[in-house]
């Protein structure tokens, strides 16, 4: 097999896309996107079988330090057959040489590999699938792991929410909550329509609702348009935006509220729901008549493609949305739409793998991800291939040391 060293652009998207195992964070938009600002040089690396063809590629984002060495981070690993254990070692030694010829330090990876089958706890399944075996393999050819993180402290979550599109629809829908169901249902309420408008401004706005709410830093208007034009000419990726039309809505509550208000005059049962609709028909009209436009974005939902799988990757909505269930709504529609496109999954992008942790925001987070139902998955984690062990060792020093100075 032949090792290539800069595998050409049309050739590794033609790879990646199509094989089973790929994920958009091993794409050449990826690499071409992060890049951006961040100083890092991307590098496109393969195996060739005797056939001329492509059996295992590898995108490096490398980092120059001040000491004329290098160190690098490929986001998911290698894409691969990892039940070729062969390949693994033969990919592995070439990537060695390589860090060797390049004076880079080291490779961190973090596949895409599911490491074990886990409860709704995060704790692993007695007699249950497990990948073991490939952890310790990884560990026999050099491969340092960085542990079994519960959060979020490496370079991407270890755990993810996936929904299997590969069934009849109401099959997918049946993994959903109940309460998730409801909220599907009650969003329809509010005549929200769903388009897909690649509209970054308002995306970034609503974001940036969301980063005041829950503190934290939201990325600016720069960052998503360079992310949302890079994968737009492949076409991997895509907007759903819930509008409501606030002036229609306040004239078709007024009409239900006029009924309603009949139908409690002669009611002899369930007097109190009624009263209950009546309440909230009030309220939605006072709501929606401070509103003056025509049309209001509340809910912005990005999601990234590859060939066969689908992952829901950035959100922004405001409190509208909240009131609508227009947040709900994307994510459906979304999920709705990958399957017609009759991808593998549906990926939630990330949770935390404890469910009761003291961090508000992530078991909020959690809560809310679980209702979509189906598999709660925990990765294999971070491996560091290692070339040079004292830089390694002492590097993360060093870099703090140079960045104090530098400040």
């Amino acid at each position: 097999m032949q090792f290539i060293e800069n595998v050409n652009k049309e050739e590794y998207q033609e790879f990646t896309n199509n094989h089973e195992k790929s994920h958009f964070l091993q794409s050449y938009e990826w690499g071409e996107f992060s890049i951006k600002g961040k100083h890092l040089i991307p590098k496109y690396l393969g195996i060739k079988d005797e056939d001329n063809k492509l059996v295992a590629t590898i995108l490096l984002l490398i980092k120059k330090t001040p000491f004329g060495y290098s160190y690098a981070y490929a986001p998911r690993g290698f894409i691969l057959d990892f039940k070729n254990y062969e390949l693994i070692k033969e990919f592995t030694n070439h990537l060695k040489k390589y860090m060797h010829d390049n004076k880079i330090i080291y490779i961190k990876i973090d596949p895409d590999i599911k490491y074990q089958d886990i409860d709704e706890a995060g704790n692993a399944i007695e007699n249950g699938f497990n990948n073991k075996k490939l952890y310790n393999y990884m560990l026999s050819l050099g491969y340092i792991h960085k542990g079994f993180n519960k959060l979020y402290e490496g370079n991407q979550p270890r755990y993810t929410f996936r929904i299997n599109l590969k069934r009849p629809f109401e099959e997918v829908e049946n993994t959903f909550s109940s309460s998730f169901k409801k909220s599907i249902k009650r969003s329809y309420n509010y005549d929200i329509v769903i388009n897909n408008n690649g509209d970054i401004k308002t995306f970034c706005e609503l974001n940036k609702f969301n980063s005041n709410k829950d503190n934290f830093n939201a990325y600016g208007e720069d960052y998503f348009k360079e992310f949302y034009d890079k994968f737009k000419e492949s076409n991997n990726v895509k907007f759903f935006n819930a509008v409501i039309k606030p002036k229609e809505l306040v004239k078709k509550f007024k009409d239900e509220l006029n009924e309603l208000t009949k139908t409690l005059e002669t009611a002899k049962k369930r007097k109190a729901d009624i009263e209950e609709g009546i309440k909230r028909l009030n309220k939605d009209i006072e709501t929606f008549s401070l509103i003056n436009q025509d049309e209001v974005c509340v809910c912005s939902l990005i999601c990234v493609y590859t060939n066969n799988r689908c992952w829901s990757l950035y959100i922004g909505s405001n409190e509208l949305a909240n009131l609508t269930f227009a947040v709900t709504r994307c994510y459906y529609e979304s999920i709705k739409d990958a399957h017609s496109k009759n991808y593998d999954f549906y990926d939630l992008f990330g949770t935390t793998g404890d469910p009761k942790t003291t961090y508000k925001n992530l078991a909020h987070l959690h809560d809310f991800k679980r209702k979509f139902g189906d598999e709660y998955i925990e990765f294999i984690g971070e491996f560091d291939l290692v070339n040079n062990k004292l830089l390694y060792k002492i590097l993360p020093t060093l870099l703090k040391v140079y960045r104090k100075i530098r400040k």
